[in-house]
């Protein structure tokens, strides 16, 4: 088996975005309407901008599935942009007479400046274009095919919002969170008592022409030991969540399990006994973990225990009332660039996260388990599993 990968390309406001998956197996059950559905989880959120009104994104698929099941052949997806329509002359692939008025004020904190310069350009718009969070819409699309690949594992991946500001929930136990209120949430929240406080916050900051950014959580629960491995660096499991949860625009920090917070404990308080499990027939493990501190991986390696991943997002670089900046083609002071944008992206971060974490497990399992169709790869699978057992 080959490895799963998948790369996208597309502007923010081009003519689409497109995805290509390859690497997974054959027979796999799948859809369209199963991939919108992710798409749609990932439009809604209390304080998304106008954006998201014009949008309804549905991913097409172009190849790779014959009668509803995957072939083994790369996966195309394409997703139309409807405001395509109104950016034509701008993003035109071809040369016009009359070239768009260049944008030249960088906004700090996005990757305008550094982009610019790097690619020796005179115009930010391209950089604005493809360092858009709209590339994710083709991430989470890619995320929906590897979910559904885990399903067939038993594996469930969820989030939801811990912070935004100010406002702080400290985390519960995944088995006690209720995921029919979070995806009910407008803020994608696992406390109802807070969601007033989260969204009075957010139109706060919108009527200040500020943003917010705030913490999610994603837990992926049904993970068996073993995936990942701790012979080389970019094998460990642990670290290829994070960089993918890092590589989501906005993130600034990433921890795993009880993270930044193990730094204040002794070495005593800090990691995980290891117990007999008076239920190993049912689990299939004789021993079992007290506590998840280690967030379902050790030394690189998954523990059977659930897959816990924080991120910090910061606030949105695109303000209503611009910070200073400079004028590229002068030198001059100016204000930032301004382009509609969200308020608070932390809810929608969320479900992004998700199918980055899905796409690194499905990786891993393809990786561990190897097989061309879904049947091998299970037979593999469960043979692993009588062994450890």
């Amino acid at each position: 088996m080959g490895e799963f990968r998948f790369l996208t390309a597309g502007e923010s406001h081009g003519r689409g975005l497109i995805a290509i998956v390859e690497g997974m197996v054959a027979a796999l059950p799948l859809d369209e309407e199963y991939i919108n559905k992710e798409l749609k989880r990932r439009q809604q959120g209390y304080g998304r901008g106008p954006r998201m009104k014009i949008e309804e994104d549905k991913a097409e698929i172009i190849s790779g599935v014959r009668y509803g099941l995957t072939t083994g052949s790369p996966i195309a997806l394409f997703i139309t942009n409807r405001d395509w329509q109104n950016w034509r002359e701008q993003l035109s692939v071809s040369p016009v007479e009359k070239e768009a008025e260049p944008v030249t004020f960088p906004r700090p904190g996005h990757a305008d400046l550094a982009g610019v310069t790097k690619y020796s350009l005179k115009d930010i718009r391209p950089i604005i274009e493809r360092a858009s969070a709209r590339e994710t819409a083709a991430r989470v699309a890619v995320g929906a095919i590897a979910r559904r690949f885990l399903e067939e594992f038993d594996v469930a991946i969820h989030s939801y919002t811990m912070a935004i500001g100010q406002h702080h929930r400290e985390r519960g136990e995944a088995s006690s969170i209720d995921w029919q209120q979070v995806e009910a949430s407008p803020v994608r929240c696992a406390h109802a008592e807070i969601d007033k406080a989260m969204m009075a916050a957010i139109d706060k900051a919108k009527a200040d022409g500020d943003t917010l950014g705030g913490i999610f959580e994603v837990i992926a629960t049904g993970v068996p030991i073993g995936l990942g491995s701790h012979v080389s660096w970019d094998r460990r499991l642990d670290g290829r969540i994070a960089q993918a949860i890092m590589s989501i625009n906005a993130v600034k920090g990433v921890e795993i399990g009880a993270g930044f917070a193990l730094a204040r404990l002794k070495g005593s308080q800090a990691h995980d006994v290891i117990e007999p499990n008076p239920r190993s027939k049912a689990k299939g493990l004789p021993w079992r973990h007290v506590t998840n501190r280690a967030g379902g991986t050790e030394g690189g390696i998954s523990n059977g225990e659930d897959i816990i991943v924080r991120a910090a997002i910061k606030p949105i670089a695109t303000l209503a009332s611009p910070l200073p900046s400079v004028d590229l083609s002068s030198g001059e002071k100016a204000k930032a660039h301004y382009e509609r944008s969200d308020i608070c992206v932390v809810p929608a971060a969320g479900v992004v996260a998700e199918a980055m974490l899905v796409i690194v497990l499905a990786e891993a399992y393809l990786d561990k388990f190897g097989g061309d169709n879904l049947k091998e790869t299970l037979a593999n699978y469960r043979n692993y599993l009588s062994n450890i057992s």
